[in-house]
């Protein structure tokens, strides 16, 4: 039987201004999406290109550069190693994470539009534009806010306003001001190169209009701004800091940001090709196959940019070039909408919201990133709400977490790590042996077509159907009579858990790695999503001793540790000095654990009786995932003991056990020389 041709797919999400980290809406409606749908069609056998990068020339980076004080180019060139870091540790499968202020960009930027221009798309204009006199220079789009011609919102910015999504020209705009010093600015004028989007309308409206992927909301968007007649862009600044613009007599203009930042999307797969794989060849390999799918994942404030103007380049780059040397057109364009924080507008200025950075040292990344895409926006605005954080996470445990762990660790106690062989289906096993088998193909579906919250939703719900028919079999019961019959359960059960592994694997790779080695299968990479089904664990396949998937969070400590880190931040980092005088008044004592026990429904938690010598006390400490019980009996710790009582489960803690903590690594303070009990330490 002939194999299936590989579908080649270019996946590309907005790319974050280098300003700083991008905050948890920024992830979700750009690369954390991507790389869902990227790590799924890799698991089909498809062949995947993923890229993107952080954006270093637009305006925001140049305002923050003028605030700290700073060149553009430090700036964003240091932020970019952050966010590189950051999306690493989320997991994100970028193939090239770049940035637009590279070689390689730059110079594909510069000669795309001499092309441009050479296929006759490129105007020449002298304009009237907006000028600062307090500031000295050309206000850019982004440096200049107004109140909207449409709308009448205020804070529309020179190029877009945010509340209506129109494309704007800086001199529509009503009072307008500069950002940077709050003036009005004069009228000047100016010379600048524009794109002729007239020439292009006719073209754009057959592509948007014959794309049946394209979200029904975004094409009508993009046709109306079409009926109403496009007009022509300025892509030239006057700006220092960007891509230097090549049309003779453009000296001293720059390319503007958004006319250059989509081309990242073709230059990263050039430099993925050209200087991460080494093979050149691969570039129009994927970039100019008219059957190559590309996708692009961004928020609903960009859509006129990716499905209006970056086609429109394509368009007029390809204009006078053979069929095999065209660039691919936009296969889909996945957009959200709008994230917010406890129904408010992310906002760094007022400490609303969460930055990705922060999140990691909050919780686990997984927690993270199934909240974020259980509730991804898709359809319309949501709000992340700390309560509906912590009972998504109760979801996720409660339906997949639980189910995994019951049927692994009956597993690992009853059937000597085994996995138990199979009997003849009754019309209970016939059911639930239906969905093992078709729930990886339902999946699948609503993936291809971008519904990823549906998707996992139905693997939630599929979780919780593998615990509906573990209870209906009841094995706990079954196996006092016939211990077959129960592994015969188990048996359907360990192919269930095999199969939420995989489902899961683009959403939260690192339980799905987890899950898997309890399996003692292949890595994640060497298996595929068709290996789903109800014989994908053999008999006889022996498991790993399973650990609990997933931990409950304690939300009020979350929420606490989150205004420790903004307070750190706003003191720049440093170290708040304290006197001698008040280091006196902490009484740490040499203490001696007595007895301990777990708390009961809190993983993390011991309940603890301390010796001090003179008296016992009882802490409650959260050391249950980093030691056993038997590691802590006797052992002589350091204790603050004059900390003021807390209760913690119920249980009143009256002292607190220091350790040093270093991430995930925990290491209590003990003494490395015999010393008596209720020792003070000074």
């Amino acid at each position: 039987m002939a194999q299936a041709k590989k579908t080649k797919w270019v996946i590309t999400s907005a790319w974050p201004y280098a300003s700083g980290p991008p905050h948890l809406g920024n992830l979700i409606g750009s690369t954390l999406s991507a790389d869902v749908f990227a790590r799924f069609l890799r698991m089909k056998g498809d062949e995947v290109v993923f890229v993107s990068g952080s954006d270093s020339h637009g305006t925001p980076v140049a305002v923050e550069a003028k605030k700290q004080g700073i060149s553009a180019e430090e700036l964003a060139l240091k932020n970019h190693e952050i966010i590189k870091e950051l999306h690493k540790k989320w997991k994100i499968s970028h193939d090239n994470y770049t940035i637009t202020h590279n070689p390689t960009h730059i110079e594909f930027v510069q000669n795309f539009y001499l092309d441009i221009q050479k296929n006759g798309f490129i105007l020449e204009r002298e304009i009237e534009s907006f000028y600062c006199e307090n500031d000295n220079f050309f206000l850019p789009d982004r440096f200049i806010e107004g109140i909207c011609p449409h709308c009448g919102a205020e804070k529309a910015r020179g190029d877009q306003c945010d509340s209506c999504q129109k494309l704007l020209i800086p001199l529509e705009l009503k009072k307008p001001y500069c950002t940077i010093c709050g003036n009005t600015p004069v009228i000047r004028k100016t010379k600048h190169w524009y794109l002729d989007f007239p020439k292009l309308q006719n073209q754009l409206k057959q592509l948007i209009e014959e794309n049946k992927i394209i979200p029904s909301n975004a094409r009508q968007m993009c046709l109306n701004s079409i009926a109403e007649g496009l007009p022509e862009r300025s892509i030239t600044r006057d700006l220092e800091w960007g891509i230097p613009a090549k049309f003779k007599g453009a000296e001293g203009k720059t390319i503007y940001v958004w006319f250059e930042a989509v081309l990242g999307y073709v230059s990263a797969v050039k430099e993925w090709a050209e200087k991460i794989i080494n093979q050149p060849e691969k570039f129009d390999y994927f970039w100019k196959d008219p059957d190559t799918k590309t996708v692009y994942f961004i928020g609903k404030d960009n859509i006129i940019f990716h499905l209006i103007v970056f086609p429109g380049l394509l368009i007029a780059y390809n204009a006078d070039k053979k069929d095999e040397d065209k660039l691919v057109l936009p296969y889909n364009v996945s957009s959200t909408e709008w994230l917010m924080y406890e129904n408010d507008k992310f906002s760094k200025s007022r400490g609303v919201g969460i930055w990705i950075d922060e999140a990691l040292e909050l919780a686990p990344l997984d927690y993270w990133r199934f909240n974020l895409l259980y509730n991804r926006p898709e359809t319309s605005d949501t709000s992340f709400l700390w309560s509906e954080f912590d009972n998504n996470i109760k979801t996720l445990n409660d339906n997949i977490g639980n189910f995994i762990h019951r049927t692994l660790t009956f597993i690992d106690r009853q059937f000597n790590k085994t996995i138990p062989d199979k009997l003849e289906y009754d019309d209970i096993d016939k059911k639930f042996i239906e969905k093992v088998n078709s729930i990886g193909k339902e999946i699948s579906e609503s993936l291809e077509n971008f519904r990823l919250r549906k998707a996992l939703r139905d693997i939630v719900s599929f979780g919780k159907e593998g615990n509906v028919y573990l209870n209906d079999k009841a094995p706990w019961h079954l196996i006092r009579q016939d211990k077959k019959k129960a592994g015969h359960v188990f048996n359907i059960c360990a192919q269930a858990v095999y199969a939420l592994a995989i489902l899961l694997s683009p959403f939260i790779p690192d339980t799905s790695e987890k899950v898997l080695s309890y399996l003692n299968t292949p890595e994640l990479k060497n298996i595929s999503w068709e290996s789903i089904n109800e014989n994908s664990i053999k008999s006889g396949t022996k498991i790993s001793k399973p650990e609990p998937i997933f931990q409950k969070l304690e939300i009020e400590e979350i929420q606490s540790k989150l205004n420790q880190i903004r307070e750190k931040k706003q003191k720049g980092g440093k170290k708040e000095l304290i006197s001698y005088d008040y280091f006196k008044k902490l009484d740490i004592r040499i203490a001696k654990v007595e007895s301990l026990e777990k708390v009961p429904k809190a993983d993390k938690l011991y309940k603890i009786i301390i010796d001090l010598g003179t008296e016992k006390r009882t802490l409650v400490a959260g050391l249950a995932e980093h030691y056993k019980l038997e590691d802590l009996i006797n052992k002589k710790i350091v204790v603050l003991t004059n900390l003021e009582p807390r209760k913690l489960r119920g249980i009143q803690s009256e002292a607190m056990l220091l350790a040093a903590v270093e991430g995930e690594k925990v290491s209590i303070l003990i003494p490395d020389k015999e010393i008596s009990l209720g020792a003070k330490i000074e």
